[in-house]
């Protein structure tokens, strides 16, 4: 008999409303929220949206507290997207700090430890 119980690898969506929750329980008075540049749209939507000021690659989360930029990635088989390295690297030189985190529990850590130092962390 072969293996059939395959590892469920959360999605990107599953990943970030996690991280999301575990946030806004962990500092209550700290606001986040997300970017819904992502998803799939009709052309229609994606046309106004685009109108409206959507951007490919801006990161998912923003903490304005701490002008912290999060991009959310899956745990396997995820990568930066041209546009979002060069949304990173823009973020970085006005001196907002930006993280990317490979799922909830990568994200969880790397805000701790953004918290503890007091400092910009770069991840990926």
């Amino acid at each position: 008999m072969g293996n059939n119980s395959a590892v469920l690898i959360p999605t990107e969506h599953e990943e970030q409303r996690e991280f999301v929750s575990w946030f806004r329980k962990t500092f209550k008075t700290v606001k986040i929220f997300a970017i819904p540049n992502g998803g799939s749209r009709n052309k229609i939507e994606a046309v106004k949206l685009k109108a409206e000021g959507v951007t490919s690659g801006v990161p998912d989360i923003y903490i304005p507290a701490w002008k912290l930029w999060v991009e959310m990635k899956r745990i396997k088989n995820s990568s930066l997207t041209k546009e979002q390295k060069e949304w990173r690297d823009y973020l970085i030189s006005i001196g907002d700090s930006w993280l990317c985190c490979k799922g909830c529990e990568a994200a969880k850590e790397a805000v701790q430890n953004f918290i503890a130092k007091k400092k910009k962390i770069y991840y990926h």
